[in-house]
Protein backbone atom coordinates (compact mmCIF):
# COMPACT_ATOMS: atom_id res chain seq x y z
CA UNK A 1 0.00 0.00 0.00
CA UNK A 2 1.11 3.54 -0.65
CA UNK A 3 0.15 7.03 0.38
CA UNK A 4 -0.74 9.05 -2.71
CA UNK A 5 -0.50 12.80 -3.15
CA UNK A 6 -3.83 14.54 -2.64
CA UNK A 7 -4.58 17.05 -5.37
CA UNK A 8 -5.50 20.50 -4.09
CA UNK A 9 -7.95 23.19 -5.15
CA UNK A 10 -6.00 24.69 -8.06
CA UNK A 11 -5.46 21.30 -9.75
CA UNK A 12 -7.67 21.19 -12.85
CA UNK A 13 -8.21 17.41 -12.53
CA UNK A 14 -10.57 18.15 -9.63
CA UNK A 15 -12.91 19.89 -12.09
CA UNK A 16 -13.18 16.99 -14.55
CA UNK A 17 -15.87 14.31 -14.78
CA UNK A 18 -14.79 10.76 -14.02
CA UNK A 19 -15.17 7.72 -16.23
CA UNK A 20 -17.19 4.67 -15.29
CA UNK A 21 -15.27 1.60 -14.09
CA UNK A 22 -15.92 -1.31 -16.45
CA UNK A 23 -13.98 -3.97 -14.52
CA UNK A 24 -11.92 -4.25 -11.35
CA UNK A 25 -8.32 -5.13 -12.18
CA UNK A 26 -5.32 -5.54 -9.89
CA UNK A 27 -4.45 -1.90 -10.64
CA UNK A 28 -7.95 -0.91 -9.53
CA UNK A 29 -7.57 -2.91 -6.29
CA UNK A 30 -4.21 -1.26 -5.64
CA UNK A 31 -5.77 2.16 -6.25
CA UNK A 32 -8.55 1.40 -3.75
CA UNK A 33 -6.07 0.19 -1.11
CA UNK A 34 -3.92 3.28 -1.68
CA UNK A 35 -6.98 5.54 -1.46
CA UNK A 36 -7.94 4.03 1.90
CA UNK A 37 -4.37 4.40 3.21
CA UNK A 38 -4.23 7.99 1.95
CA UNK A 39 -7.60 8.87 3.50
CA UNK A 40 -6.63 7.44 6.89
CA UNK A 41 -3.18 9.07 6.81
CA UNK A 42 -4.83 12.45 6.09
CA UNK A 43 -7.44 11.83 8.81
CA UNK A 44 -10.31 12.26 6.37
CA UNK A 45 -13.69 10.52 6.23
CA UNK A 46 -13.81 10.17 2.46
CA UNK A 47 -11.69 10.31 -0.67
CA UNK A 48 -12.58 10.21 -4.36
CA UNK A 49 -10.26 8.94 -7.09
CA UNK A 50 -9.81 12.35 -8.77
CA UNK A 51 -8.37 13.64 -5.50
CA UNK A 52 -5.41 11.35 -6.12
CA UNK A 53 -5.29 12.18 -9.83
CA UNK A 54 -7.33 9.28 -11.24
CA UNK A 55 -10.46 10.06 -13.27
CA UNK A 56 -12.43 6.94 -12.31
CA UNK A 57 -15.76 6.68 -10.51
CA UNK A 58 -14.36 5.28 -7.26
CA UNK A 59 -14.93 6.58 -3.73
CA UNK A 60 -13.86 5.36 -0.30
CA UNK A 61 -15.61 6.47 2.88
CA UNK A 62 -15.22 5.71 6.58
CA UNK A 63 -17.20 7.77 9.08
CA UNK A 64 -16.31 5.42 11.91
CA UNK A 65 -18.37 2.41 10.85
CA UNK A 66 -15.61 0.75 8.82
CA UNK A 67 -14.56 1.45 5.27
CA UNK A 68 -16.94 1.49 2.32
CA UNK A 69 -15.76 1.19 -1.27
CA UNK A 70 -18.17 2.64 -3.81
CA UNK A 71 -17.54 1.96 -7.49
CA UNK A 72 -19.78 3.72 -10.03
CA UNK A 73 -21.99 5.04 -7.21
CA UNK A 74 -25.26 6.83 -7.79
CA UNK A 75 -27.75 8.36 -5.40
CA UNK A 76 -31.25 7.00 -5.97
CA UNK A 77 -33.15 8.78 -3.19
CA UNK A 78 -32.72 11.82 -0.95
CA UNK A 79 -34.72 12.88 2.12
CA UNK A 80 -34.69 15.87 4.42
CA UNK A 81 -31.97 18.46 4.76
CA UNK A 82 -29.00 19.19 6.96
CA UNK A 83 -26.94 22.35 6.93
CA UNK A 84 -23.46 22.42 8.41
CA UNK A 85 -19.75 22.96 8.02
CA UNK A 86 -17.99 20.91 5.42
CA UNK A 87 -14.30 20.55 4.65
CA UNK A 88 -12.25 18.65 2.11
CA UNK A 89 -8.80 17.09 1.94
CA UNK A 90 -8.31 18.94 -1.36
CA UNK A 91 -8.99 22.30 0.32
CA UNK A 92 -6.85 21.97 3.44
CA UNK A 93 -7.60 24.28 6.33
CA UNK A 94 -10.87 25.56 4.85
CA UNK A 95 -14.54 25.01 5.69
CA UNK A 96 -17.87 26.39 4.56
CA UNK A 97 -21.55 25.90 5.33
CA UNK A 98 -23.13 23.50 2.83
CA UNK A 99 -26.71 22.20 2.67
CA UNK A 100 -27.01 18.46 2.00
CA UNK A 101 -29.77 15.85 2.22
CA UNK A 102 -30.14 14.38 5.72
CA UNK A 103 -30.66 10.88 4.31
CA UNK A 104 -29.60 9.30 1.03
CA UNK A 105 -29.93 5.94 -0.64
CA UNK A 106 -26.94 5.08 -2.79
CA UNK A 107 -26.37 2.17 -5.16
CA UNK A 108 -22.79 1.19 -5.94
CA UNK A 109 -20.55 -1.75 -6.77
CA UNK A 110 -18.01 -3.26 -4.39
CA UNK A 111 -14.50 -4.46 -5.26
CA UNK A 112 -15.96 -7.67 -6.76
CA UNK A 113 -18.34 -5.61 -8.95
CA UNK A 114 -21.30 -6.85 -6.89
CA UNK A 115 -24.03 -4.24 -6.70
CA UNK A 116 -25.21 -3.15 -3.26
CA UNK A 117 -27.32 -0.43 -1.69
CA UNK A 118 -26.54 1.85 1.26
CA UNK A 119 -29.00 3.91 3.27
CA UNK A 120 -27.05 6.67 5.02
CA UNK A 121 -27.97 9.49 7.38
CA UNK A 122 -26.30 12.56 8.83
CA UNK A 123 -22.47 12.60 8.41
CA UNK A 124 -22.45 9.43 6.29
CA UNK A 125 -25.05 10.94 3.92
CA UNK A 126 -23.05 14.19 3.78
CA UNK A 127 -19.86 12.24 2.97
CA UNK A 128 -21.55 10.29 0.17
CA UNK A 129 -22.93 13.47 -1.42
CA UNK A 130 -19.58 15.25 -1.06
CA UNK A 131 -17.54 12.42 -2.59
CA UNK A 132 -19.99 11.78 -5.43
CA UNK A 133 -19.77 15.48 -6.30
CA UNK A 134 -16.02 14.99 -6.78
CA UNK A 135 -16.80 12.43 -9.49
CA UNK A 136 -18.63 15.18 -11.40
CA UNK A 137 -15.90 17.79 -10.95
CA UNK A 138 -17.85 19.63 -8.25
CA UNK A 139 -16.25 20.92 -5.04
CA UNK A 140 -18.19 21.73 -1.87
CA UNK A 141 -17.30 25.41 -2.28
CA UNK A 142 -19.56 25.41 -5.37
CA UNK A 143 -22.54 24.63 -3.12
CA UNK A 144 -21.57 26.69 -0.07
CA UNK A 145 -24.19 29.11 1.22
CA UNK A 146 -21.67 31.24 3.13
CA UNK A 147 -18.12 32.35 2.33
CA UNK A 148 -15.31 29.84 2.78
CA UNK A 149 -13.36 30.42 5.96
CA UNK A 150 -10.12 29.17 7.41
CA UNK A 151 -10.26 26.63 10.22
CA UNK A 152 -8.83 27.98 13.43
CA UNK A 153 -7.07 25.66 15.86
CA UNK A 154 -8.33 25.94 19.42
Amino acid sequence: MAIRNIRVEEDEILRKKCKEVKEVTERTRTLIDDMLDTMYEAEGVGLAAPQVGILKRIVVIDVGEGPYVLINPRITKVEGEQVGDEGCLSLPGKVAVVPRPYKVTCVAYDEDMEEYEIEAEDLFARAICHELDHLEGILYIDKATEPVRMVTEE
